[in-house]
């Protein structure tokens, strides 16, 4: 090891004494020279010191990245394998909840007497029956009740369609009467009227008129007497039988007759004086305290 050293050691002083040789050898430089070799110390000697450093930094940064996406991938791993763990464990309690109900569920059965599946079958199928029969019923019952009020609704319906067609009828027919002027067609458009509406006493009050036209008095105060049985408040019926009662000479009946029609119908008292079947009541004192307008 020692004569290596010794070696190496001669080696190295041949090198060196080489280099001072070629060195002493090597011819001196020029002003020229001088000055360049000046100039390029001069330059900016850091400039690859601060490439080294730039290249330093941008391999630390890429390296922080690498570490950092393994810390992510690790973590993002971790909560995945943790979303499993739970997953698994909630399906796990869930599967041994229901075999625990089950189970619950058989021995319940068992305590309470029903030893096997026919007889669990057989009271499933009452337990169903029945409640479907309820059900039926019920529904039965609510369909009955909607049939029945839907046929009254109907029957409504319809007898409304009838009075809506003969109100038609009926105002055709006071029209057709309105431009009548024989008193005997008059009279047999207010019967096809009674026809339709028998209790119209508008109706059975213009056909007493009508008669009154044709000197009948004991069948207009006939149809009077049957229109205030059937509506005593209108005055109209009341005037008409007031007018045959004139026409026959029964001016008290008249009168009281006419205080009456005045009473419901207050319009008429206008037509008082133009009223043709009370000239023979005209010189009557009654008749002119009432036309006046006062009490007797």
């Amino acid at each position: 090891m020692r004569q290596h050293f010794i070696l190496i050691t001669l080696l190295l002083a041949f090198v060196c004494s080489l280099h001072v040789n070629a060195e002493e050898s090597r011819p001196a430089p020029t002003e020229q020279q001088q000055e360049h070799a000046l100039a390029q110390i001069q330059k900016p000697m850091f400039q690859p010191l601060m490439e080294r450093y730039i290249l330093d930094e941008l391999k630390a940064v890429r390296q922080d990245q690498q570490k950092l996406r393994e810390d992510l991938t690790k973590q993002v791993t971790h909560a995945q394998l943790d979303t499993a763990d739970r997953a698994i464990t909630y399906t796990t309690d869930t599967i041994n909840n229901v075999f625990f109900i089950i189970t619950a569920t058989a021995s319940i059965l068992v305590l309470v007497g029903w030893n096997s599946l026919r007889d669990v079958k057989n009271k499933v199928e009452d337990i169903v029956n029945t409640r479907v029969s309820v059900i039926t019923n019920e529904y039965e019952a609510r369909l009955n009740t909607f049939e029945e009020k839907l046929r009254e609704r109907s029957e409504e319906i319809l007898k409304n369609q009838e009075k809506i067609s003969v109100t038609n009828e009926v105002h055709s027919l006071w029209m057709r009467a309105n431009l009548e002027s024989d008193v005997s067609n008059k009279i047999e458009i207010f019967d096809e009227i009674l026809n339709r509406k028998p209790e119209d006493v508008e109706a059975i009050a213009y056909k007493a008129d009508a008669l009154l036209e044709l000197n009948e008095t004991a069948e207009a105060i006939e149809l009077c007497n049957q229109a205030i049985d059937i509506d005593s408040d209108y005055g109209y019926a009341y005037w008409q039988r007031a007018c045959a009662y004139a026409l026959t000479h029964k001016h008290a009946d008249a009168l009281a007759d006419i205080k009456m029609a005045l009473d419901y119908s207050p319009n008429l008292r206008n037509e008082l004086l133009h009223e043709s079947a009370f000239a023979s009541l005209h010189d009557n004192t009654s008749f002119n305290v009432i036309l006046s307008g006062e009490k007797s």
